[in-house]
């Protein structure tokens, strides 16, 4: 079986709206409900978690219906944080999740994750146990100098590097090792702290996936702009 963990458990102050903004309204609809679209098109996905902010279940239920999310089988309480909001979905799949099952982390703002995507996360962490979508680093990046901060002398080459988000997909017995471990050692829950980066400082290894440029997240009033514009381009390209 293969679950994906959707996360909405956040305010998200720097969209500057009066509601959280997975909860935004785009032609409509609001940006949760495209993201969790993707997912219940995607052949592999069987089920749906969904780790929510409280006091928004009964629109979800609303939603669930009006879109036609029939893979929405859970629905569980968010954290104080991304990394508690992430544990509360992973502990919710607890007697639900078989060891092997595949377990998929995703932003519910990230609306445009792609079928090719999801395919080849899923695959990497069939295999490996772990799988993170990954994109090429093309900026060039330079470390501030310590003597001056106003100066660099060293940069790092891009090539070693990449920009990673999610879709995440791991296998679900080491998934829910790694979050009892790191929320009883404290290790890799703090800050911006995601899933990929508590793992690598518990000590496993990630597997690269493919990515994408579309695979945008919502985060300021501009970029839900880009999402609208690229919403409007895919309907003239149906009509035409």
């Amino acid at each position: 079986m293969t679950v994906a963990i959707v996360i909405a458990g956040g305010v998200g102050s720097r969209m500057g709206a009066d509601i959280p903004k997975q909860f935004v309204l785009v032609d409509g609809k609001p940006v949760l409900f495209y993201t969790l679209e993707a997912f219940e098109r995607h052949p592999l996905v069987d089920a749906i978690e969904l780790v929510l902010i409280e006091g928004w279940e009964k629109d979800v239920d609303a939603w669930k219906e009006q879109y036609g999310i029939t893979k929405l089988k859970w629905v569980v309480k968010g954290g104080a944080t991304g990394q508690e909001s992430i544990r509360n979905g992973v502990f919710g799949l607890e007697g639900k999740c078989a060891a092997g099952d595949i377990v998929v982390v995703h932003d519910g703002i990230r609306p445009l994750v792609e079928t090719s995507v999801l395919d080849d996360v899923i695959a990497k962490a069939k295999e490996f146990g772990t799988g993170v979508t990954s994109m090429p680093y093309n900026e060039q990046i330079f470390l501030v100098d310590e003597r001056d901060p106003a100066v660099t002398r060293k940069y790092i080459p891009r090539e070693t590097l990449r920009r990673v988000a999610t879709p995440q997909a791991y296998r679900f017995d080491l998934l829910d090792q790694a979050y009892h471990e790191a929320f009883e050692r404290k290790i890799g829950i703090y800050g911006s702290s995601y899933t990929n980066t508590m793992m690598v400082e518990l000590g496993h290894e990630l597997h690269f996936a493919a990515g994408s440029d579309t695979n945008m997240k919502l985060t300021t009033p501009g970029d839900l702009e880009i999402f609208k514009a690229y919403l409007a381009g895919r309907k003239e390209r149906h009509v035409s």
